[in-house]
């Protein structure tokens, strides 16, 4: 986090967090919601004001990606000098892309453009998106990164991932595997609405 934001926060500790105005979708992009309107019921909001504003400059982009972080409760939010702003989360906190092969397979990176060091577990939904619980934070494999992700994911005797989902019951053991920034972990399958309470995140963070 800046310096000079983590001064604010010393020198103005009391201003109120708000909520509803920002969300980042499932591609790793911020979105703004002027109305404040990011938390509006999916079901009767416009859609097109659910979506929200894309942010295009680069100067501020650097600036939330620096000053992401999440609270004791699971909630993220942009520091935005003393005020924290929360953000609603279309998928993860987290958006992770590969990036150059390292060790025999490709990197990860988030879309924040840190460095994903180590991948605790992966997760596999039932609507076909891949998670990972990394050191940094939950992640989703960005759409198009998938198929290199699950060409490099194998198990210890060899298997695709893609052949292992084939056989493998939510009930059953977990299968470990490795891959990019992971030696041997677990993969999980799980619902997609189970994904934030088994990855410990909020995705529509509200106000005590």
């Amino acid at each position: 986090m800046d310096e000079k934001v983590i001064a604010a926060m010393a020198r103005w500790p009391g201003v109120p967090a708000v909520f509803g105005w920002l969300s980042l979708n499932e591609r790793g992009q911020w979105r703004l919601h002027p109305a404040g309107d990011a938390l509006a019921d999916e079901a009767t909001a416009d859609p097109c004001a659910r979506q929200g504003t894309s942010i295009t400059s680069p100067q501020i982009l650097r600036f939330m990606n620096r000053n992401y972080a999440c609270d004791d409760a699971g909630r993220w939010y942009f520091q935005n000098g003393p005020q924290k702003v929360y953000v609603r989360l279309d998928a993860a906190p987290y958006v992770l892309s590969t990036g150059n092969p390292c060790h025999g397979g490709p990197s990860l990176h988030t879309h924040t453009g840190l460095q994903v060091g180590r991948v605790a577990s992966w997760w596999a939904t039932d609507t076909g998106r891949l998670y990972a619980q990394t050191d940094l934070g939950p992640g989703l494999v960005a759409g198009r990164d998938l198929d290199a992700v699950f060409d490099a994911l194998r198990s210890s005797d060899g298997r695709s991932l893609l052949d292992i989902l084939d056989g493998l019951s939510p009930e059953a053991a977990p299968v470990m595997l490795e891959g990019p920034a992971s030696d041997a972990c677990p993969l999980h399958l799980c619902s997609e609405a189970d994904i934030p309470s088994r990855l410990g995140f909020v995705r529509f963070p509200r106000a005590d």
